[in-house]
C-alpha cells in the first residue's frame, strides 16, 4: 500500500512516545553539568573577606601552616588574619581583620626579613610571585591593606559605573559624575557603619607594625614601589627604630599623586633622543616629540566608523608610556608609541583600540575608596595644581593622567578628609639606610623626583637609576637575575651591586603593536557579526528548502555553533553601540544578554524545527527557544564578572534554549502516549531528536 506524501511527512515528525531517549538523556546530563558549572562559579568561585575572629583582640595574628606560589614554585608559608582597630583614633572604634602571609625562609640563618608594599593607589598587596627572589635568605612578609584587603572593603560600584557610563574620561560630564559617585560611595559607606577617619596610610603603617611585633621580629626591611613607597617613607619617619633597610622602587615623594606638564615633557624627550639613534624610528619622524605634541592637538575622533574618545587616548597613552618594555602589553611604550607615529601618518586605529581598552580596564582598575582616601595625602597639592593653572594643558598626557585621578579636581570634596592626612605631606628626614631605584623613562615616577625631593632628606640613601627602564612593572620583569642581585646584596650589606644591569633598549618595532591589534579586534567583529547574520539567514533558508536539518548537523549548531552565533552576536551589538550610544558601558545588562540571546535563540530554533510541523508547534517551539535563551543568557551574564561573564551568558543562552526545548518534547511525547498508548507501543522516528 502506498502511503500519501503529506502522510509519510506527517509520520516522519510524530514525536517520540517515550519522554527519555537516548538523546535527551545526554543533553540533559550535559545540561546539568553546564549548569552545575555556572551555579558554582556564581556561588562558589570567590571567597568572602575572612572576618574579625569571635573573641578576638586588637593587635591579635592568627596563622596557620599554608603554602605560597611564587614564580619559583611552591614555598612554605603562614597564613592568617591580624585583628586590628578600624579607626585607632576612637577607643570605641570596631576591629577589622587583614590577611598576613609569611613566606618562610629556606635559609637555616635568614637575614631581616623584608615586608614588601605594593603601589596603586587601590590594590591589594598579598600578591607578590616575585617573593621566591628573597625567600631564599629571608622571611617575606605581606600585610594586607586596610580598605583593600580583609574585612572592610572600600569599593565603589557607583565610581565604577559613573567611569562605565563616561563618553569621555577627560571631559567634565565625566569629572561631574567622578565626584557625585565618589560623595555617594563615601555616604553609603558611612551609612553601613564604616569609619572612614581610619583609612590613612599612617594608620596602614600603624598595621604593618602590628604585625611586625606580633610576628616577633626585631627589626623588618622594606621593599616598596610606586605608591607603596610613600608608605615606606612615612614608616621610616614614624618608626626608624624598627627598620633596618629599605628599598624604593619607583619613589613617589609627597605631593607627586599629581603629574606636571613640564616632567611630561622631559620623559618623552627622552624618548625622543632615542627614537633619533634608532633607524627604523627615526625614518618615521624626525623629531618624536615634535611629531607627538602636533597629534595631541588633533586627535581624531574616529577610525573609519568607529568612534575614539579623545581623554580614553590621553590616559592610555599615559600609563602605556609608564613601562618601557614590551613585557607589559598591550599597554607598554613601543606600542604606545607606534600608535602615535601611526596616527601621525593617518591610521589612527591603535587610538581607537586604546580608546577601547581605557573603557573596558580603567573603571575596574583599583578599589576606588581606599584609592581616594590614599590619594588625600596629596590633597593640598592637588587643590594648589587644580586652582593654578596646573591644569592649562590639557593636551598634555601628565595632565590627562591627573586630572582622571582626581576627577578634574573633585576628588578632594567627593571623599572625606582623615584627620592625619596633612601630617605627612611634606619630605622628613630619615636615618634609615634607603636605596631608590628608577628608571630614565619611568612616566609614573620620574627619577628625578627622588633625587631632587627625597634624596637630599636621606643621609644614608643612595640612589640607582637604571638606563633605558621604565616603572616597576619594568624593574621585576626586565633583567631579574640583575634586580635579584641589586635588592638581596643592599639587604644584606647595604652595598649597592647593579654589575649585572645592562641599559635596555626601547624597541621601537615591536612584534605586536596596537594597531594591528585593532585591526584583527575589529576585523573579528566584523567578520563575526556578519556570520551571525548570513548564518542565521541560511539556516532559515535550509529549513524553508529541506524541511529541517539532519540529527549530527542539528546537534552541531544546538551544542557548539552557538559560541559563534553568541560572539557575533555581541561583537555586533558593541558595533552599534559604541557607534551611536558611546556613554552605555560595554558589561551593560542589556548589551550582554540581548544580542547574546537573540541569535543563540533563533539559531537553536532553525536547528529543532521541522518545516512541516503546525503553526501552533512551530510557535510553541519558537517561544520555548528565544524564552530559554533570554533567561539562560540572563541567569549565565550573572553567575560573574568581567570578560567572563560573557562567555557564561553564551553558556547560559544555550543551555536555556535546548532546555526548555526539551521540556517541550518530552511534554508531547507523554501527551501522545497518554492518548495513544495502542499507536505509541512501536514510536514513529524523529528527525528532531528534541
Amino acid at each position: 500500500m502506498t502511503v500519501p506524501a503529506d502522510k509519510e511527512s506527517r509520520s516522519r515528525i510524530v514525536e517520540p512516545a517515550r519522554a527519555f531517549t537516548p538523546g535527551r538523556i545526554v543533553a540533559l546530563a550535559l545540561i546539568g553539568l553546564a549548569v552545575l558549572g555556572l551555579a558554582y562559579l556564581r556561588f562558589g568561585g570567590g571567597s568572602d573577606p575572612a572576618p574579625v575572629p569571635e573573641g578576638a583582640q586588637a593587635g591579635d595574628l592568627i596563622l596557620d601552616r599554608c603554602d605560597y606560589e611564587t614564580e619559583n614554585g611552591s614555598y612554605e608559608a603562614d597564613c592568617g588574619t591580624l585583628v586590628v582597630p578600624e579607626n585607632r583614633a576612637d577607643p570605641q572604634s570596631r576591629l577589622i581583620a587583614l590577611p598576613v602571609t609569611r613566606i618562610r625562609a629556606r635559609s637555616e640563618r635568614p637575614g631581616n626579613p623584608v615586608f614588601r608594599l605594593e603601589g596603586g593607589p587601590g590594590k591589594t598587596n598579598m600578591k607578590f610571585s616575585a617573593a621566591s627572589r628573597m625567600a631564599d635568605g629571608r622571611d617575606v612578609v605581606l600585610v594586607g591593606y586596610r580598605g583593600v584587603d580583609g574585612s572592610s572593603v572600600l569599593d565603589c560600584p557607583e565610581v565604577e559605573s559613573a567611569l562605565k557610563h563616561s563618553t569621555d574620561l577627560q571631559g567634565e560630564k565625566s569629572f561631574r559624575a567622578y565626584g557625585e559617585a565618589l560623595q555617594a560611595c563615601a555616604d553609603r559607606l558611612t551609612d553601613d557603619g564604616v569609619d572612614l577617619a581610619g583609612y590613612s596610610l599612617a594608620q596602614r603603617v600603624d598595621d604593618l607594625e602590628d604585625a611586625r611585633a606580633a610576628l616577633d621580629y626585631d627589626r623588618i626591611d622594606l621593599v616598596s614601589e610606586s605608591a607603596g613607597t610613600r608608605t615606606a617613607m612615612i614608616y621610616s619617619w614614624r618608626f626608624p627604630e624598627s627598620i633596618g633597610r629599605s628599598v624604593m622602587i619607583g619613589v613617589n615623594p609627597p605631593g607627586h599623586f599629581l603629574w606636571d606638564a613640564k616632567t611630561t615633557d622631559e620623559q618623552i624627550r627622552r624618548y625622543a633622543d632615542l627614537c633619533s639613534e634608532d633607524k627604523t624610528c627615526s625614518n618615521r619622524t624626525d623629531d618624536l616629540a615634535a611629531s607627538m605634541r602636533e597629534t595631541a592637538a588633533d586627535i581624531p575622533d574616529r577610525w573609519f566608523f568607529l568612534p575614539i574618545k579623545e581623554g580614553n587616548v590621553r590616559v592610555a597613552s599615559f600609563y602605556g608610556l609608564a613601562e618601557s618594555t614590551s613585557e607589559n602589553a598591550p599597554l607598554s611604550s613601543p606600542m604606545t608609541l607606534d600608535s602615535w607615529l601611526s596616527a601621525a601618518d593617518g591610521d589612527a586605529s591603535g587610538f581607537w583600540f586604546q580608546s577601547l581598552l581605557a573603557d573596558i580596564a580603567f573603571p575596574t582598575a583599583f578599589v576606588w575608596g581606599e584609592y581616594a582616601a590614599a590619594a588625600r595625602a596629596d590633597a593640598q597639592a592637588a587643590s594648589d595644581y587644580f586652582s593654578s593653572g596646573g591644569q592649562k594643558r590639557r593636551s598634555n598626557l601628565g595632565y590627562a593622567a591627573t586630572a582622571f585621578g582626581w576627577g578634574g579636581g573633585r576628588l578632594t570634596d567627593g571623599w572625606p578628609a582623615v584627620p592625619d592626612e596633612g601630617d605627612f605631606s611634606s619630605v622628613r628626614t630619615s636615618e634609615v639606610e634607603t636605596l631608590l631605584i628608577g628608571g630614565t623613562l619611568d612616566f609614573a615616577t620620574p627619577p628625578q623626583w627622588a633625587t631632587r625631593d627625597l634624596l637630599p632628606h636621606l643621609p644614608n640613601g643612595q640612589q640607582v637609576v637604571l638606563d633605558g627602564f621604565g616603572h616597576s612593572f619594568d624593574f621585576w620583569t626586565y633583567q631579574p637575575e640583575a634586580s635579584s642581585r641589586l635588592i638581596n646584596t643592599f639587604f644584606d650589606s647595604g652595598k649597592v651591586d647593579d654589575s649585572l644591569y645592562k641599559p635596555a633598549r626601547v624597541d621601537f618595532t615591536p612584534e605586536v603593536t596596537q594597531t594591528a591589534l585593532a585591526k584583527g579586534i575589529a576585523g573579528s567583529m566584523v567578520g563575526l557579526g556578519a556570520l551571525t547574520v548570513l548564518s542565521l539567514l541560511w539556516m532559515a533558508r535550509r529549513v524553508h528548502k529541506r524541511g529541517c536539518f539532519g540529527r549530527k548537523a542539528s546537534v552541531t549548531l544546538r551544542s557548539l555553533y552557538p559560541m559563534v552565533l553568541g560572539l557575533g552576536g555581541w561583537f555586533l551589538g558593541v558595533l552599534i553601540v559604541t557607534t551611536t550610544m558611546p556613554g552605555v558601558p560595554l558589561d551593560n545588562e542589556l548589551l550582554a544578554v540581548l544580542p547574546v540571546a537573540v541569535p543563540i535563540g533563533l539559531g537553536i530554533y532553525w536547528a529543532w524545527v521541522h518545516r512541516d510541523r503546525s503553526a501552533t508547534t512551530k510557535t510553541a517551539g519558537f517561544v520555548a527557544a528565544m524564552g530559554g535563551a533570554l533567561l539562560g543568557a540572563w541567569l549565565g551574564f550573572h553567575a560573574t564578572a568581567g570578560l567572563l561573564a560573557l562567555i557564561t551568558t553564551i553558556v547560559g543562552a544555550t543551555v536555556g534554549a535546548n532546555l526548555l526545548l526539551i521540556v517541550l518534547g518530552m511534554t508531547w511525547a507523554r501527551s501522545v502516549r497518554d492518548r495513544f498508548p495502542a499507536a505509541t507501543s512501536s514510536p514513529a522516528p524523529s528527525s528532531s531528536g528534541a
